[in-house]
Order: C-alpha cells, then sequence, then structure tokens
C-alpha cells in the first residue's frame, strides 16, 4: 500500500465524495444484492459483479480484511416492484413444468460459471432468501412491533407515510415524496394497502402459489425487499460500511431496506452506498424490450445479430474495467475491438518483464509511476485512470525490451511488482493464451520458416506469414533475443 494515499469513494446517500473510515478497521463489511436467479444472469448484473469485484480485490490489496456478502434471490421477486404480478420463480416453473428449486439451481451454477469465466473472487459469504426465511420472518414481527407495518388478510405491509413523518424516506434518492405520491397510482379502494407507497413485506399466497412457507400471518413468502435487510444484519451487524448495487436499485429496493432497517434497528444499515451505472448499446439503453440486449454467453461466441465475432472473457472484463463504474458503458463492435488489442498489448508487454536486462542506471523513475497507479485507484477506485498508468508501464517495457531504453535492478523490481499487483491482483485479469506443447512446436517451426525467408531476402513471403498469422490471432515481435509470438 502507498502510505501517503487515501482512499475516496463516491457515496450516494451524500452524493459526494467522502474519505474511506471503515467502521471497524482493518475489517470491512460490504453486502452487494446478487442476481435474480430465475434466468440466465444479463450483461447489466455482470457489469456490477465485475464492478465490486474490482473494489473488494482493491480493499484486500489494501490490506483490509473485507467480509463480502452477496445474496441469491431466490424467492419473493414478484414481476412488478409494486407488488405486483407473479413470482418470477413459480411463473418459470409453470412454463417449464420444473420444481422451482430446479430453476433455482439451474441458473445459480449458470451465474456461478459467468463469474469463474469473468475471473471474479467469490464472496465471503453467498446467502440464499429461502435459507433466511425464519429471519425474515423474524425482522417483519420486529416491525409491526414498533409501527411501522401493519397486517391485512395474512400479508403484512410497510406503511411509508408514517415511517416518513419520523425519518426520511427518499434520503438515498433525495426525491420529494410529493413528486412519489404524484407518480403513484391512486389504490382506488382496489388495494389492502393503506398508502399508495407501502410495499409488501410478506405476502399471502394464493393458493397456486408454489413456494410458500408458514408464518403468525398465515401461510405465504417474503417480500423482496426484506431478504436483503435480513441477511445483512445477520453477517455484518445492524450497521456496516459498504453496501453497493446497480443504480436501478437505488429508488425503489435500496430505498425500502433503508427504511426496513431504519424501522426496524433504529440505524441506517450502511455508512456508504455505491452503485454502478447503466450499460448501453451504439448509445441505446439495453433492454430486452429494444432487442438490442444480450447475455454474456453471446458475447463471448459472437452469436448475436448486434455482434460480428465473439471477444474473450478477459477482453470484455477489460472493456468494462475502462470505464469508470459510476460511467455509463457502451457496447459496440469498434469498442470492443479496441478493448481487445489493448488487453493483448498489455498481457504482452507483462509477458516481456521476465525478459528484460538491466542496467547500472536507469532512465525511469517507477516509485513516481507506482504512486500515480495508488493515486488512481484510491480516488474511487477510477479504473480507466489506473490502465493508462499501466499502458506508460508497458510503454517502458517495451523500450527497454527494444534497447531503446535502460532500466536499473531496483526500478526493474518495482515495475515487476506493479504490474504483478494491479493487473492480476486488483484489475483480475489474467493471461488467456493457448500455448500448449503441439501449438508451440508449430509455432516454433513456423518462426523458423519465415527466419529462412528473411535470410534468404525473401521478404514478401516473410511478410505474408507475419500477416496471416495476425489474421487469425497471432501475433510476432521480433527483438534482439529472437522472435516471440503470442495469441
Amino acid at each position: 500500500m502507498n502510505p501517503n494515499t487515501q482512499l475516496v469513494l463516491y457515496n450516494t446517500i451524500s452524493r459526494q465524495k467522502e474519505a474511506f473510515e471503515p467502521i471497524n478497521a482493518p475489517f470491512v463489511g460490504m453486502y452487494v444484492c446478487g442476481p435474480t436467479v430465475y434466468g440466465d444472469v444479463h450483461l447489466g448484473n455482470c457489469r456490477t459483479f465485475v464492478s465490486f469485484d474490482l473494489i473488494n480485490r482493491y480493499l484486500l490489496h489494501l490490506g483490509y480484511k473485507v467480509r463480502y456478502v452477496r445474496n441469491i434471490t431466490d424467492a419473493g421477486h414478484l414481476e412488478g416492484d409494486r407488488d405486483e404480478g407473479d413470482d418470477k420463480f413459480s411463473k418459470k416453473a409453470r412454463i417449464e413444468q420444473l420444481e422451482p428449486m430446479e430453476i433455482v439451481q439451474r441458473y445459480t451454477i449458470g451465474f456461478h460459471d459467468i463469474m469463474r469465466m469473468f475471473n471474479a473472487l467469490p464472496p465471503s459469504i453467498e446467502p440464499t432468501a429461502t435459507g433466511h426465511i425464519s429471519e425474515q420472518i423474524e425482522m417483519v414481527r420486529e416491525i409491526i412491533g414498533k409501527g411501522y407495518a401493519y397486517e391485512v388478510n395474512g400479508s403484512v405491509y410497510f406503511d411509508v407515510e408514517k415511517y416518513s413523518r419520523q425519518y426520511n424516506y427518499t434520503i438515498l434518492t433525495n426525491r420529494q415524496m410529493d413528486d412519489l405520491l404524484a407518480g403513484t397510482r391512486d389504490l382506488g379502494g382496489q388495494d389492502e394497502k393503506r398508502g399508495r407507497l407501502d410495499f409488501a413485506l410478506w405476502i399471502k399466497a394464493k393458493p397456486e402459489h408454489i413456494m410458500r412457507w408458514p408464518s403468525p400471518w398465515g401461510v405465504g413468502f417474503p417480500g423482496w425487499h426484506i431478504e436483503c435487510s435480513a441477511m445483512s444484519s445477520k453477517y455484518l451487524g445492524d450497521q456496516f460500511d459498504i453496501h453497493g448495487g446497480g443504480m436501478d436499485l437505488a429508488a425503489t429496493h435500496h430505498t425500502n431496506e433503508i427504511a426496513q432497517s431504519q424501522a426496524c434497528n433504529h440505524t441506517q444499515p450502511a455508512k456508504y452506498w455505491l452503485h454502478t451505472n447503466m450499460l448501453t448499446v451504439n448509445g441505446t439503453r439495453m433492454s430486452k424490450s429494444a432487442g438490442n440486449g444480450f447475455l454474456p454467453q453471446e458475447l463471448f461466441t459472437g452469436d448475436h445479430p448486434l455482434l460480428k465475432r465473439g471477444y474473450s472473457p478477459m477482453t470484455v472484463r477489460f472493456f468494462m474495467l475502462q470505464a469508470h463504474y459510476r460511467s455509463t458503458l457502451d457496447f459496440s463492435n469498434e469498442a470492443l475491438d479496441a478493448s481487445e488489442k489493448g488487453f493483448k498489448r498489455l498481457m504482452n508487454a507483462y509477458d516481456l518483464l521476465g525478459k528484460l536486462k538491466t542496467s547500472n542506471t536507469s532512465d525511469f523513475d517507477i516509485e513516481d509511476l507506482r504512486a500515480r497507479c495508488y493515486t488512481a485507484m484510491s480516488d474511487d477506485f477510477n479504473s480507466p485512470i489506473l490502465i493508462a498508468e499501466l499502458f506508460e508501464a508497458a510503454r517502458i517495457i517495451n523500450t527497454v525490451y527494444d534497447g531503446k531504453g535502460a532500466i536499473d535492478e531496483k526500478n526493474l523490481s518495482s515495475l515487476k511488482e506493479l504490474m504483478s499487483n494491479f493487473i492480476l491482483d486488483v484489475l483480475g485479469l489474467k493471461e488467456e493464451t493457448c500455448q500448449t506443447d503441439d501449438l508451440g512446436q508449430l509455432m516454433d517451426f513456423i518462426i523458423s520458416l519465415r527466419l529462412d525467408a528473411k535470410n534468404n531476402k525473401d521478404y514478401a513471403t516473410s511478410d505474408k506469414i507475419r500477416n496471416a498469422l495476425s489474421k487469425i490471432g497471432i501475433q510476432l515481435k521480433d527483438g534482439k533475443e529472437g522472435t516471440t509470438w503470442s495469441k
């Protein structure tokens, strides 16, 4: 860690950057809202989880002991945020004629597979909603006991307007209550709720509802919001350091989490709230309805009308990290092509580190570069600036390798440490080359043929070999020690 670096992060609740001061340093508690596993994880979710993987990795790198909790929503999430529509799991189970937990198992495994492909570290704890029904029931009981919820015909609702007389319900979004009420349809006697903004903590199960549990209010299932309040308080305490998720969760899910926790525990659940921004495709918001959404697997294979080809998981991860987590991320074939080239350039430079020769003097001050890397990441996890600094490191490596600059042993050691720390540990990037023995032997043979052509002054054949290899993704690099290749 750079001792001169103070980590600051943007807190959604204060709408400004704040110095990061953990409640109980060096321990850090971080809760991130995980996927709802009734279908394949979408790219917007992946962007959020890759962003918080970066944040988790940097906190670990700085020496913090992080308890990272990321839940699995496997019950209680209705189709509409206003407690409307079918339960997503029951609906999918009826369509596919499966048990709901078969749906949950299938898509949880798929989610984990995608996260492994993105080289994301697993969370410390990954609790499920169905595994914490008793904790959710107990929290609902406490909220009722403190006067902020009421039961109607076997369902329990949070009384937002009563809560708002004592607390600021819109503290996270800074919206006016009058505006919220104006934008919400009148109940018109068609709803059990007392107020238009009230939301379900426990929902009475209809006869056809598959996922159901006994409760003091009858057989039913938990509302979507209560699960995160119950599980975060169980594993991280009534107040913890960081709560994260996509910005689409702020207005409803996270707003209701704060209200539930405040009503139950008399404290806001998290000290810092971090939110990732949305995805766009060619400047248009990514969505199923617009027909421009694609799954991670489609992005890897290129099997989608908007993609001209596939891109590797590390290319996509690198692409995501080239944008700040609070900035919009725009997908296009051109942007992905550029990221692929940038990723390969960075990894090729990293591979050359072991081949650099040292001198008695150095043309480069790696300590200054190292400080700039920490400054970038400590400024609200600014990965785009960090990557720009790492490209400067790559330039230094290539300059030394080509014999156009000198580096001494001390600075080379610092350079190796810097590249390893920030490329592998913090950014979470890894090699994707497929250098099997057979391929290596084949490349050695092709390189020897090209060398023969160059020695015979047959430069046309030499260039033809280089260009043909480039078209299939294999790059040759000529240096003093001979020709090297990378895929």
